[in-house]
């Protein structure tokens, strides 16, 4: 191996090292595998959900087109008919890039040896679950393909198994059908006539920015420059449009210049890897779709109704103590801005107050009077384009409260286990409040209770008032609750959640929940393990927080395009130990 005269037996040795060094380098960790097919899952739900989203703008004009009857609504038919005719369009070209990445990921699983000629929803061992219809992706069942960590096919297919800078056939082609799909649909959306107004967008290829910023920039000017457009009211969106759907042609990674966008992609990605890859694509341009959409629905539902059809409405506070002050929000169902309703209150508070925020609505504002309801009644009137006045009575009933008791949980109705859940507690018409729980303790801290409930499904909670001169209690209300664990934590790396994209330059990790989540739980990560695709040996681990110089190193070498995935062991208040993963895109 030092140069010097070798037995054949050394020789040997030193071939199988070389074998089996090589058969490291190209084995895929399955949990990095398995990470991938996750991400995939859930872009493809996520896809279905922009289908569902830009699906629901269409539905919007097309049902407002089947009530616009009768000539005095023949304009706005024909405004209607332009829209959907429009968005047609964008569908149409949307259909069409879509049926053509499902392409390449069907040849992507042909040339691999998988097979695709069953479709079975819901199967375990099927690979298509659905079929691809209009611009709905094909449903894709990751966990059945058998050869999830092969490499060569995607490249293969996508023409850069001999130059990852010069890529042919289906790479190529999907590259220029992207860029033809932004242009496309960003002329699509800012081209248009509405009777004498006549606007016209062209755009010009942006493929090459330094970063976001740069990006921005180039595309504003680019936008900017078509002076036929509408820019007063199209141009955030035209902009937002271009932007979310260009990718930088060309790359530096490490030592290779000029590495094209494809090839940075689609480099030794495992064949799970390189399909999230497309369907990213498809999440691109289904978000973009529905952007472009409502752009169009957005022309129609904007300050351009006639009243054929108006209803009064009155909504407010049902319930209130003797005594308490009530405001009522009158308004007719359907209002212009710029015609504001006259309310008048008939009967049932004589005290009220009339104002008119300027929002179509006449706020009413009255006491309530004794006994266990109130009924307020009266008018709202407002003129139709012919100045003729159309009035309707209205009504409004408030149930007035006697002493009772309230439980309310701010952050979730639900009890967790080991976690110091909030509760707040009333009791009405007492000076003083006790709160006592079954299946859980309860503690007073600050202006909460704080209770904490056992090993139950359920525990209850029942609030009591007492009178501190008369010193009588009196128990008001009893309320079961469901008793669950806490949720797991999301994985962040720096800023970036669990399937963001990652800054190679972050060191920290925290597990915590996202904002849809409002518990105030802290986690703590006890242990850690950093992993890429095509990484060579064991994968670096780690404690706490801190990444260390081993896996820095490791995401330093990460190409962009490619999946950085950790697993971290994290506690929680609830001194739970938990598994969480955590996959970003670079």
């Amino acid at each position: 191996m030092a140069g010097g005269k070798e037995t054949p037996r050394q020789k040997m040795i030193g071939m199988m090292y070389l074998v089996l060094t090589a058969m490291l380098a190209l084995n895929v960790s399955k949990d990095i595998l398995r990470a991938f097919v996750a991400i995939e899952e859930n872009i493809q739900k996520a896809n279905l959900v922009q289908v569902d989203r830009g699906n629901g703008f269409i539905g919007d004009v097309r049902s407002e087109l089947s009530t616009s009857k009768g000539d005095e609504n023949k304009a706005k038919r024909e405004k209607l008919e332009t829209v959907l005719k429009s968005m047609d369009a964008i569908d149409k070209e949307t259909e069409s890039i879509i049926k053509f990445i499902d392409e390449i990921k069907l040849e992507i699983l042909k040339v691999a040896g998988e097979q695709v000629s069953t479709v079975k929803n819901q199967d375990p061992l099927t690979i298509i679950w659905e079929e691809g219809k209009g611009v709905k992706p094909m449903r894709l069942n990751l966990d059945a393909v058998n050869s999830q960590d092969k490499y060569d096919e995607p490249m293969l297919v996508l023409g850069i198994n001999e130059s990852l800078t010069n890529p042919t056939g289906k790479g190529a082609e999907l590259w220029k059908r992207f860029n033809d799909y932004r242009a496309k649909i960003v002329e699509l959306t800012g081209t248009y006539k509405f009777g004498e107004n006549s606007f016209v967008v062209k755009t010009t290829p942006i493929n090459d920015f330094k970063d976001n910023k740069d990006l921005q920039s180039k595309v504003e000017k680019m936008i900017d420059g078509n002076k036929q457009a509408n820019l007063k009211e199209d141009r955030q969106a035209l902009i937002d449009l271009y932007s979310m759907l260009t990718k930088n042609e060309r790359v530096d990674v490490k030592d290779v210049k000029g590495l094209h966008w494809v090839g940075a992609t689609f480099d030794h990605s495992p064949l799970v890897a390189g399909i999230a890859s497309l369907s990213s694509m498809q999440q691109d341009i289904l978000s973009a779709r529905a952007l472009a959409l409502n752009t169009w629905k957005s022309r129609v539902t904007t300050g351009e109704y006639s009243f054929n059809k108006i209803a009064p409405l009155a909504y407010g506070q049902p319930i209130a103590n003797t005594g308490d002050s009530v405001y009522l929000q009158v308004m007719m169902a359907a209002y212009d801005s710029d015609n504001q309703p006259n309310v008048v209150v008939t009967e049932g508070a004589g005290d009220a107050k009339i104002t008119y925020p300027g929002n179509g609505q006449g706020i009413v504002g009255f006491k309530v009077a004794g006994g266990s309801e109130q009924i307020i009644k009266g008018t709202v009137a407002i003129k139709n384009k012919s100045g003729v006045e159309k009035k309707e009575p209205w009504e409004y009933k408030v149930t007035i409260m006697k002493p009772s008791g309230a439980i309310s949980l701010p952050e979730l109705n639900v009890l967790y286990r080991g976690y110091p859940n909030k509760v707040s507690a009333v009791a009405s018409g007492f000076d003083q409040t006790t709160l006592t729980g079954n299946g859980a303790t309860v503690s007073k801290s600050g202006e909460f209770w704080i209770a904490s409930p056992g090993s139950g499904r359920t525990a209850t909670l029942t609030v009591s008032g007492k009178n501190s001169v008369t010193g009588k209690s009196q128990s008001l209300l009893t309320q079961e609750f469901r008793v669950a664990n806490l949720p797991d934590p999301v994985l962040y790396w720096g800023a970036s959640k669990a399937g963001d994209k990652g800054n190679r330059r972050e060191t920290k990790l925290f597990a915590k929940y996202p904002p849809e989540i409002p518990l105030n739980a802290t986690f703590r990560i006890t242990g850690w393990q950093v992993s890429i695709p095509g990484a060579p040996g064991v994968p670096p681990k780690g404690s706490g927080t801190v990444l260390d110089v081993a896996a820095s190193n490791l995401i330093s070498q990460v190409k962009p395009g490619m999946q950085v995935s950790f697993i971290c062991t994290v506690v929680g208040p609830d001194n739970v130990q938990r598994k969480i993963a955590g996959a970003y895109q670079m």
